[in-house]
This record gives structure tokens, sequence and C-alpha cells, in this order.
């Protein structure tokens, strides 16, 4: 029987050669809470900032941040002003006290800390379930990221599982525009049929996948994992074995 977490209508296609697996929530997180880093970073500079007062005022910068229209090519600087913005939005909401010159130092400091090692920590399961899915799939990361990115997969050991990483800073569309994903399949030469996205993000990776014709496998971390995925992968290859062995008889 499989988990219920991982029921097979989350998987429409019996012919998928690819996985494209999104980012953070996903492979990995965060020590701390971003407040955390934040009141890190302060104090690295000499600021005194509030870890609770940080975290909130984030999560409301980040809600208030306007969607961006899909564009041609990559956007500038690898939307670097993008977050800048965000961090002086969280400071003036979180640190009004703060002048505008220890804003700017501020976020160049934060911006080099959420690539460095420590920062980040792969979930327990990740190595274990891309070490299994690598031989038998393509594998690409598609995340609302930037170029650190790939910074970060190299200190986590990960990089090297992926073929490709589309960024929506380098791809020209953010997550829950199905445009990324499209993008991403055309640069493939796949079908949308042909390839899964696994992501813990209702509206950026389930939606927005399903929106371009992908399966999806809906990440829950309160109630599943990646080992959810491999076990549902793994059933289904028994059933195409058996299949093929009976004579075309219908995978469930």
């Amino acid at each position: 029987m499989l988990p219920r977490s991982a029921s097979p209508q989350m998987i429409e296609s019996d012919s998928l050669n690819a996985i494209f697996f999104d980012a953070a929530g996903t492979l990995f997180y965060l020590t701390k809470t971003v407040g955390d880093h934040y009141a890190l970073v302060g104090k690295e500079i000499g600021l005194n900032l509030n870890a609770k007062k940080l975290d909130a005022a984030f999560y409301s910068a980040w809600a208030k941040m306007p969607p961006r229209e899909a564009i041609d090519g990559p956007r500038e600087n690898d939307d670097k002003d993008w977050w800048g913005e965000l961090t002086d939005h969280v400071l003036r909401e979180a640190a009004p006290e703060v002048g505008e010159l220890d804003r700017d130092n501020f976020f160049e400091v934060a911006y080099e800390h959420f690539a460095e090692a420590g920062v980040w920590e792969l979930y327990p399961e990740v190595v274990d379930v891309l070490t299994q899915l690598d031989p038998q799939f393509q594998l690409a990361i598609i995340s609302n990221f930037d170029g650190r990115l790939r910074v970060i997969l190299e200190r986590l050991g990960i990089s090297k599982y992926f073929g490709h990483v589309f960024i929506s800073s380098e791809i020209g569309a953010d997550k829950p525009d199905p445009e990324i994903f499209r993008r991403a399949l055309k640069f493939l030469n796949l079908r949308p049929e042909n390839v899964l996205h696994v992501g813990d993000d209702p509206e950026r990776d389930w939606h927005a996948a399903a929106a371009a014709g992908l399966s999806i496998f809906k990440l829950d971390r309160n109630k599943n994992s990646l080992r959810d995925l491999l076990a549902l992968l793994w059933r289904r290859s028994i059933y195409r074995a058996e299949a093929s062995s009976e004579g075309g008889r219908p995978s469930p």
C-alpha cells in the first residue's frame, strides 16, 4: 500500500524521464529563522537588532513585494536590487532608527551571509534520495532564487546531482508564473507529461507546475518527505515491470 501522502493522483505519467525540484524548503532549510540570521548580520556590523521583530517584518515585507511579469532573458543585476528593496523594507519596519548608510551596509553583508556555509542545511534524506534517482532520471532545479543558489548547492554537496539549475533571475520568470516551467521544458526539449515537479509550496510549486502540464509531488514536511516520493516511484516501476511481463496489463 502506498503512503497516503504519496497518492498516485500526484503523478499522472507512466513515462517519467525527468524530475524538477524546488530548492529552499524542499532540499534544504535555514538553520535559524530569517530574523535570527538578520540579527547576526546586525551584530557583525555593530547593530543591536531584535530577531523576532526582524522575522515578522521580513514575512510582512515579502508578502507586499509586487509580483514581476515575465521578461525575455535574465533580469538586471541577478535580482540583487530586488533583495535590497526587500531588506530595506524589513529594516524600516523592524528597526526604523537605523539610518540609510547602516541599512546599505547591512544589506551588503546580509547578501553575502545567505550564501555562506552553515546558513543552510540539507534535509536528512536528500542525499540518499538524489543518489537513487540520479541514475534513472534527468534531475534539475527550478527556484525563485538568484546566482547564489549555485554556491549553496555546491557547499551542501548536491550540485553534482543536477544537470541544470533554472533560476528565476536568469530565466526571467518567477513561480507561480507557469512560464518558468515552460521555459525550462523548452530548454531541455522535454514534454510536460514526461516531467514531475517536486516542491513544498502549494501556489508556487503545485499549482504553477500543474498549470504548465507537469505531474506534481506535493511535498509537505509536516506529513511526508522525499522518501515518500522514492517509495511511490519505486512502486510504480514495479507495476510497469509487471504489466510488461504480463502482456501489457495497465499500470494502476
